[in-house]
């Protein structure tokens, strides 16, 4: 079912033919033997205001006939139908769902707390009203769908998969995509569109929390270290490299070694060193 424009009537000149009718109703009854006609004044009256609807910008009726839908209104202001129409209104804003965190597994079977905030609207309202039987709780259910999807295909970061080329912590914003991507399809039968979504919450579970902290912590130690041995192992080539080439010192192999050693010791080192002098030389 897809939504169809009913077209309605300005209603100021129905509430005027109302009263028109109301007053011609009230002069006919102080004639004598007019009752009848004064009665169906007053009934043709009262059923011109029964037809009257007051429509809010942004909002919309929905509009059915002995249960056939017949079309929705939305020109804002005071409008008129037919009488018999049974009207049921419908905001057309945006609406934010702040979900719950929902404590779900990823790619790799962590247990991870999740949340995500969806920013949605109302696009055709025929199939929000008739296609589902509550479409603000179906966008409720399905977007906990949608989201919990979403954190089982991908892993919470790379330190769990370092080929990994999307995580949930992907900041390029590929997986906000994803999500709305995967909602619109969710709810496109609902008549409902989406303007954004985006994770609002990501950590991994209490009980694993401790644990992931020190994983982390440690492989960033791993690649600081690695960083700095990169950078010493290229100072010390440098090093031997200048004296060979300025003929500074002839160094033997065994004097290569020491030096390459105390050289490492200095960079790669958490504290200062201390120097030592060597009065003699390295063999006494």
């Amino acid at each position: 079912m897809k939504e169809k424009e009913l077209t309605s009537a300005s209603g100021y000149l129905f509430i005027a033919g109302a009263l028109a009718l109301w007053v011609l109703g009230g002069i006919v009854a102080a004639a004598a033997n007019a009752g009848l006609l004064a009665g169906l004044c007053f009934l043709i009256g009262t059923i011109l205001m029964l037809g009257l609807t007051v429509i809010n910008p942004n909002e919309a009726a929905v509009a059915t006939f002995f249960g056939e839908y017949v079309g929705t209104m939305k020109q804002h202001g005071l409008r008129w139908v037919n009488p018999l129409f049974r009207r049921h209104k419908i905001s057309l804003r945006a609406r934010n769902l702040n979900g719950q965190k929902l404590k779900v597994n990823d790619k790799m079977g962590n247990p991870i707390e999740i949340a995500a905030v969806v920013v949605w609207f109302v696009n055709d309202t025929a199939q929000a009203s008739f296609e589902v039987d509550n479409y603000q709780k179906f966008v409720e259910i399905q977007s906990e769908a949608a989201i919990r999807k979403l954190a089982g295909m991908y892993c919470y970061d790379t330190i769990e998969d370092e080929n990994a080329q999307i995580t949930l912590q992907d900041g390029s914003g590929k997986i906000n995509e994803m999500l709305e991507h995967e909602l619109t399809e969710r709810l496109v039968r609902a008549g409902v569109g989406i303007h954004e979504a985006r994770i609002s919450h990501l950590a991994y579970s209490p009980e694993i929390a401790g644990a992931m902290l020190q994983r982390q912590q440690a492989s960033a130690v791993v690649a600081a270290r690695k960083q700095i041995v990169d950078g010493a192992v290229g100072m010390v080539e440098m090093a031997l490299a200048k004296l060979s080439e300025k003929g500074i010192v002839h160094l033997d192999e065994e004097r290569k070694a020491a030096m390459v050693s105390n050289l490492l010791v200095v960079l790669c080192g958490e504290k200062s060193v201390s120097p030592v002098i060597n009065a003699g030389t390295l063999y006494n």
